[in-house]
């Protein structure tokens, strides 16, 4: 088994990642912000080092001895570009990891970016379909989050060129069990499943289980091909297909009203002024509906045959993440099937 070293271990993908890497006996070390263990890793065998990806005099003990780094530590925005800090995060965190491992010698680095690092589109072309040779995102016409996860994957490309064997995983819209703080989506699905949507939006997305993507970022180690990138996607749903399996698996009732992605744009700048000035994050902003209304396919074909990549249905993704916030509990009358359970990590 491999020594490995880990960034953004304490999101949602990073938290399931560490847990597979040590169910798979290799030994971690997770770069972590701050004094103490934070809560994501409480309890786990996990060498903590602390420091900064924007910091890179930081990053020497994290990637010392180390046989693989996963880097996943991002900033997601869909408020802009946050005076400058989704590209420091997103574009020179990611060099800043990348030739911390190269000067180190790692043998394997897998950058894990996402799916908005591709061009989605407005939803005119219906559907697109986009896999690993689509067009980038670009500063001039997309989100400034996604702009940035394209540019953060040209760092990494820049330094495959210098000799770092890297391999870079896209994963789309991601859900599931072990999501501790909880993420944007699992807001979404504690507030279906605890009845307290009012409305539910148009439009829809690609959703995969957290855990397959860690599954898919771990066979990217073992199989992946030098500066080859894979799509990790799951299934296509619309928002009400998804809280119809949400209410079926919670027994909470699906809100009766959908507003149209039309009609929620006009409204957007009011949320997202209101959100600003009682700060707090915006349900939702014009940034987000852009990615709901693209009515967007992702051909995971490449994964499927090069990384044995295989997503399970919505479904069970669905009944295990409400049967982890059950059991820590966020569900206020959790369905009889979603009693406090142990949830498998694969």
């Amino acid at each position: 088994m491999a020594r490995v070293a880990v960034t953004g271990g304490t999101g949602h993908v990073g938290a399931c990642l560490v847990r597979q890497l040590l169910a798979d006996g290799h030994e971690v070390r997770a770069l972590v912000r701050g004094e103490g263990t934070p809560k994501q890793l409480e309890g786990l065998d996990v060498e903590l080092v602390r420091g900064d990806i924007c910091q890179p005099s930081s990053l020497a003990p994290l990637v010392d001895g180390v046989e693989r780094v996963y880097h996943l530590a991002a900033l997601i925005s869909i408020v802009g570009p946050m005076g400058g800090k989704v590209r420091a995060v997103n574009v020179h965190g990611a060099r800043n990891v990348g030739e911390a491992a190269l000067e180190a010698g790692v043998a394997k680095m897998v950058h894990v970016s996402s799916v908005h690092a591709f061009e989605l589109g407005d939803g005119a072309e219906s559907p697109k379909t986009i896999d690993e040779t689509s067009s980038r995102s670009r500063e001039e016409t997309c989100p400034a989050y996604d702009a940035s996860k394209a540019a953060g994957e040209a760092e990494i490309r820049k330094l495959v060129q210098r000799g770092l064997d890297a391999v870079i995983v896209h994963p789309s819209g991601v859900i599931g069990p072990f999501d501790f703080t909880p993420s944007r989506m699992g807001k979404v699905l504690l507030s279906l499943g605890n009845g307290r949507m009012p409305a539910l939006l148009g439009g829809g997305f690609d959703w995969v289980d957290v855990r397959d993507v860690g599954n898919g970022i771990r066979a990217a180690a073992e199989k992946g091909r030098t500066n080859e990138s894979y799509i990790l996607s799951g299934h296509f749903a619309s928002i009400p297909d998804l809280a119809h399996v949400a209410t079926t698996v919670t027994g909470a009732r699906v809100p009766k009203v959908t507003m149209p992605l039309g009609l929620a744009n006009l409204f957007a700048p009011a949320a997202e002024a209101t959100a600003k000035v009682l700060r707090m994050e915006p349900l939702y902003t014009a940034e987000s509906l852009m990615a709901l209304r693209s009515d967007v396919r992702f051909d995971r074909s490449k994964a499927c045959e090069d990384l044995d990549y295989s997503p399970r249905a919505l479904l069970d993704t669905l009944r295990d993440a409400y049967a982890w916030f059950a059991a820590r509990g966020l569900l206020r009358k959790p369905a009889a099937s979603l009693e406090p359970q142990a949830v498998s990590v694969v």
